[in-house]
């Protein structure tokens, strides 16, 4: 047993010694690494970002947006490539919708054959971005990375194609028709809270001024549309079960995590009644082995005890499995859950031995031999994906890895806002240090989650 911040004394044989202590100091190494990249925002006082050269020898033709043909071309060591928007058309189905007005409008959705989160990243200046940045004013300076001085935005202007089908474009009125009358919410951590930010800027254009709202509490933010009498919210708790950074004063990554495994109940009142449920636990999984409480944190208990990380993993999803099998209706709810959205530390790993992390990247991985290794932990992958499968209750799930992991180019980098504060020159001049290649611009990858997430709602009526 150990207490809070106190160390434990072991007993092991001199080879078992030897292998502990370095796949410790390992993971020790790359915790301390890993925190400096995972500042966790100051929901209330966010802004935007910008960016610097690529270092890597992919080059971007941009094409008119006026005369978009549907093909990006992408300019490579060996020449000129062309990348269409074409799809497999026997994958497609058509539908119609009518709209307000008693119009029908006709929508295509991939059959279910079509994996779509299979496929390959083509620029499109046509379609892409979603939404202008400065055109949003629910987004924060944790992502906003043109406002925070990033001087280029390729990276918001690439489209997911999957490779068998293509995805619906995305309609803002429709998905809202779909929400009319219901609470749309995203539990997890700040990766989820930017992806709610978003989902409400891809929609808040079509509502009126007057007809929308944005609030902030202390575990829950929630952006309400009257018009629809629907909301999207988002609820923290970053291990899904109660852990000692929940608390606002705790979110900050200064705090080694410690968490109260089966204690989910008191997160899961917060989450009755709703009926889309996106869930993501993943980046503040961050060393070997997890600390564990052992008590209550309401009595005040600072004992815990430490154990493998993918055993503590595994015991907290399968508690909100029990949760979920227990609370929710899959006839009112629909739950979702997001695989590990990764981050890119080692430029090597793209092949960019010069680079340092993500910073100066401004285009995708788009040439790579050999299977891409950036560092996600696809022992947790494997895990989440076991769990989601085995449980009574359906769950869609999200697999946003490795169409994630190609988007070196798309992080905040030196133009994010830790604590809702810029850096400075001089921590900018030092990327090593500041660089957050963890979280994500906005507009940016985020849209493309939930352009995927979109896909399955309305393909679902």
């Amino acid at each position: 047993m150990k207490k809070v911040g106190m160390t434990q004394r072991c007993s092991y044989s001199p080879i078992l010694t030897i292998v502990v202590f370095s796949t410790l100091f390992f993971g020790f190494f790359s915790y301390k690494e890993y925190r400096k990249m995972i500042p966790v925002p100051d929901f209330k006082h966010q802004k935007p970002f910008p960016e610097s050269s690529n270092t890597s020898n992919v080059g971007i033709q941009e094409t008119d947006k006026e005369h978009n043909d549907g093909k990006a071309k992408v300019e490579t060591k060996g020449g000129i490539e062309e990348k269409f928007q074409d799809s497999n058309d026997s994958n497609l189905i058509t539908v119609e919708e009518e709209e307000d007005d008693g119009a029908n409008k006709r929508i295509v959705f991939p059959l279910e054959e079509c994996d779509i989160f299979k496929g390959d990243w083509v620029f499109d200046n046509g379609t892409h971005p979603l939404y202008k940045e400065e055109e949003c004013e629910f987004l924060t300076e944790m992502g906003t990375c043109q406002k925070n001085g990033r001087p280029d935005s390729l990276y918001q202007k690439w489209r997911w194609q999957p490779r068998d089908c293509s995805l619906p474009k995305f309609d803002a009125k429709l998905l809202l028709g779909k929400l009319q009358g219901k609470r749309l919410m995203f539990v997890g951590d700040s990766i989820h809270f930017s992806q709610m930010l978003s989902l409400v800027c891809m929609v808040q254009s079509v509502i009126p001024p007057e007809k929308k709202s944005f609030s902030y509490g202390r575990y829950t933010t929630v952006f309400k549309m009257e018009e629809y009498n629907a909301t999207m919210e988002f609820y923290w708790a970053p291990f899904l079960v109660e852990s000692n950074v929940d608390p606002p004063t705790r979110r900050d990554g200064t705090v080694d995590p410690v968490i109260k495994l089966e204690s989910i109940s008191k997160h899961g009142d917060n989450w009755k009644n709703v009926d889309y449920l996106i869930f993501n636990t993943y980046i503040w999984w961050r060393y070997p082995t997890m600390k564990v409480l052992r008590g209550s944190f309401d009595d005040g208990v600072t004992d815990y005890v430490e154990i493998n990380q993918n055993i503590a993993y595994e015991s907290v999803l399968r508690s909100w499995g029990k949760w979920l099998e227990e609370n929710v209706d899959s006839n009112h709810t629909s739950v979702f859950f997001s695989s590990p959205a990764p981050s890119h530390i080692k430029s090597s790993a793209w092949n960019n031995t010069s680079g340092i992390k993500c910073s100066n990247e401004t285009t995708p991985i788009l040439n790579i031999s050999t299977s891409l290794d950036v560092g996600t932990n696809r022992w947790l992958f494997a895990i989440a994906v076991n769990v989601s499968r085995s449980l009574e209750i359906p769950v869609h799930f999200l697999d946003i890895t490795t169409l994630s992991e190609y988007r070196k180019d798309a992080h905040t980098s030196i133009y994010a806002a830790p604590g809702g504060k810029l850096l400075t020159q001089e921590q900018k001049s030092d990327p090593a240090t500041y660089a957050d290649c963890v979280h994500w611009c906005l507009p940016g990858l985020p849209d493309t989650w939930n352009e995927l997430l979109y896909t399955l709602i309305i393909s679902q009526t």
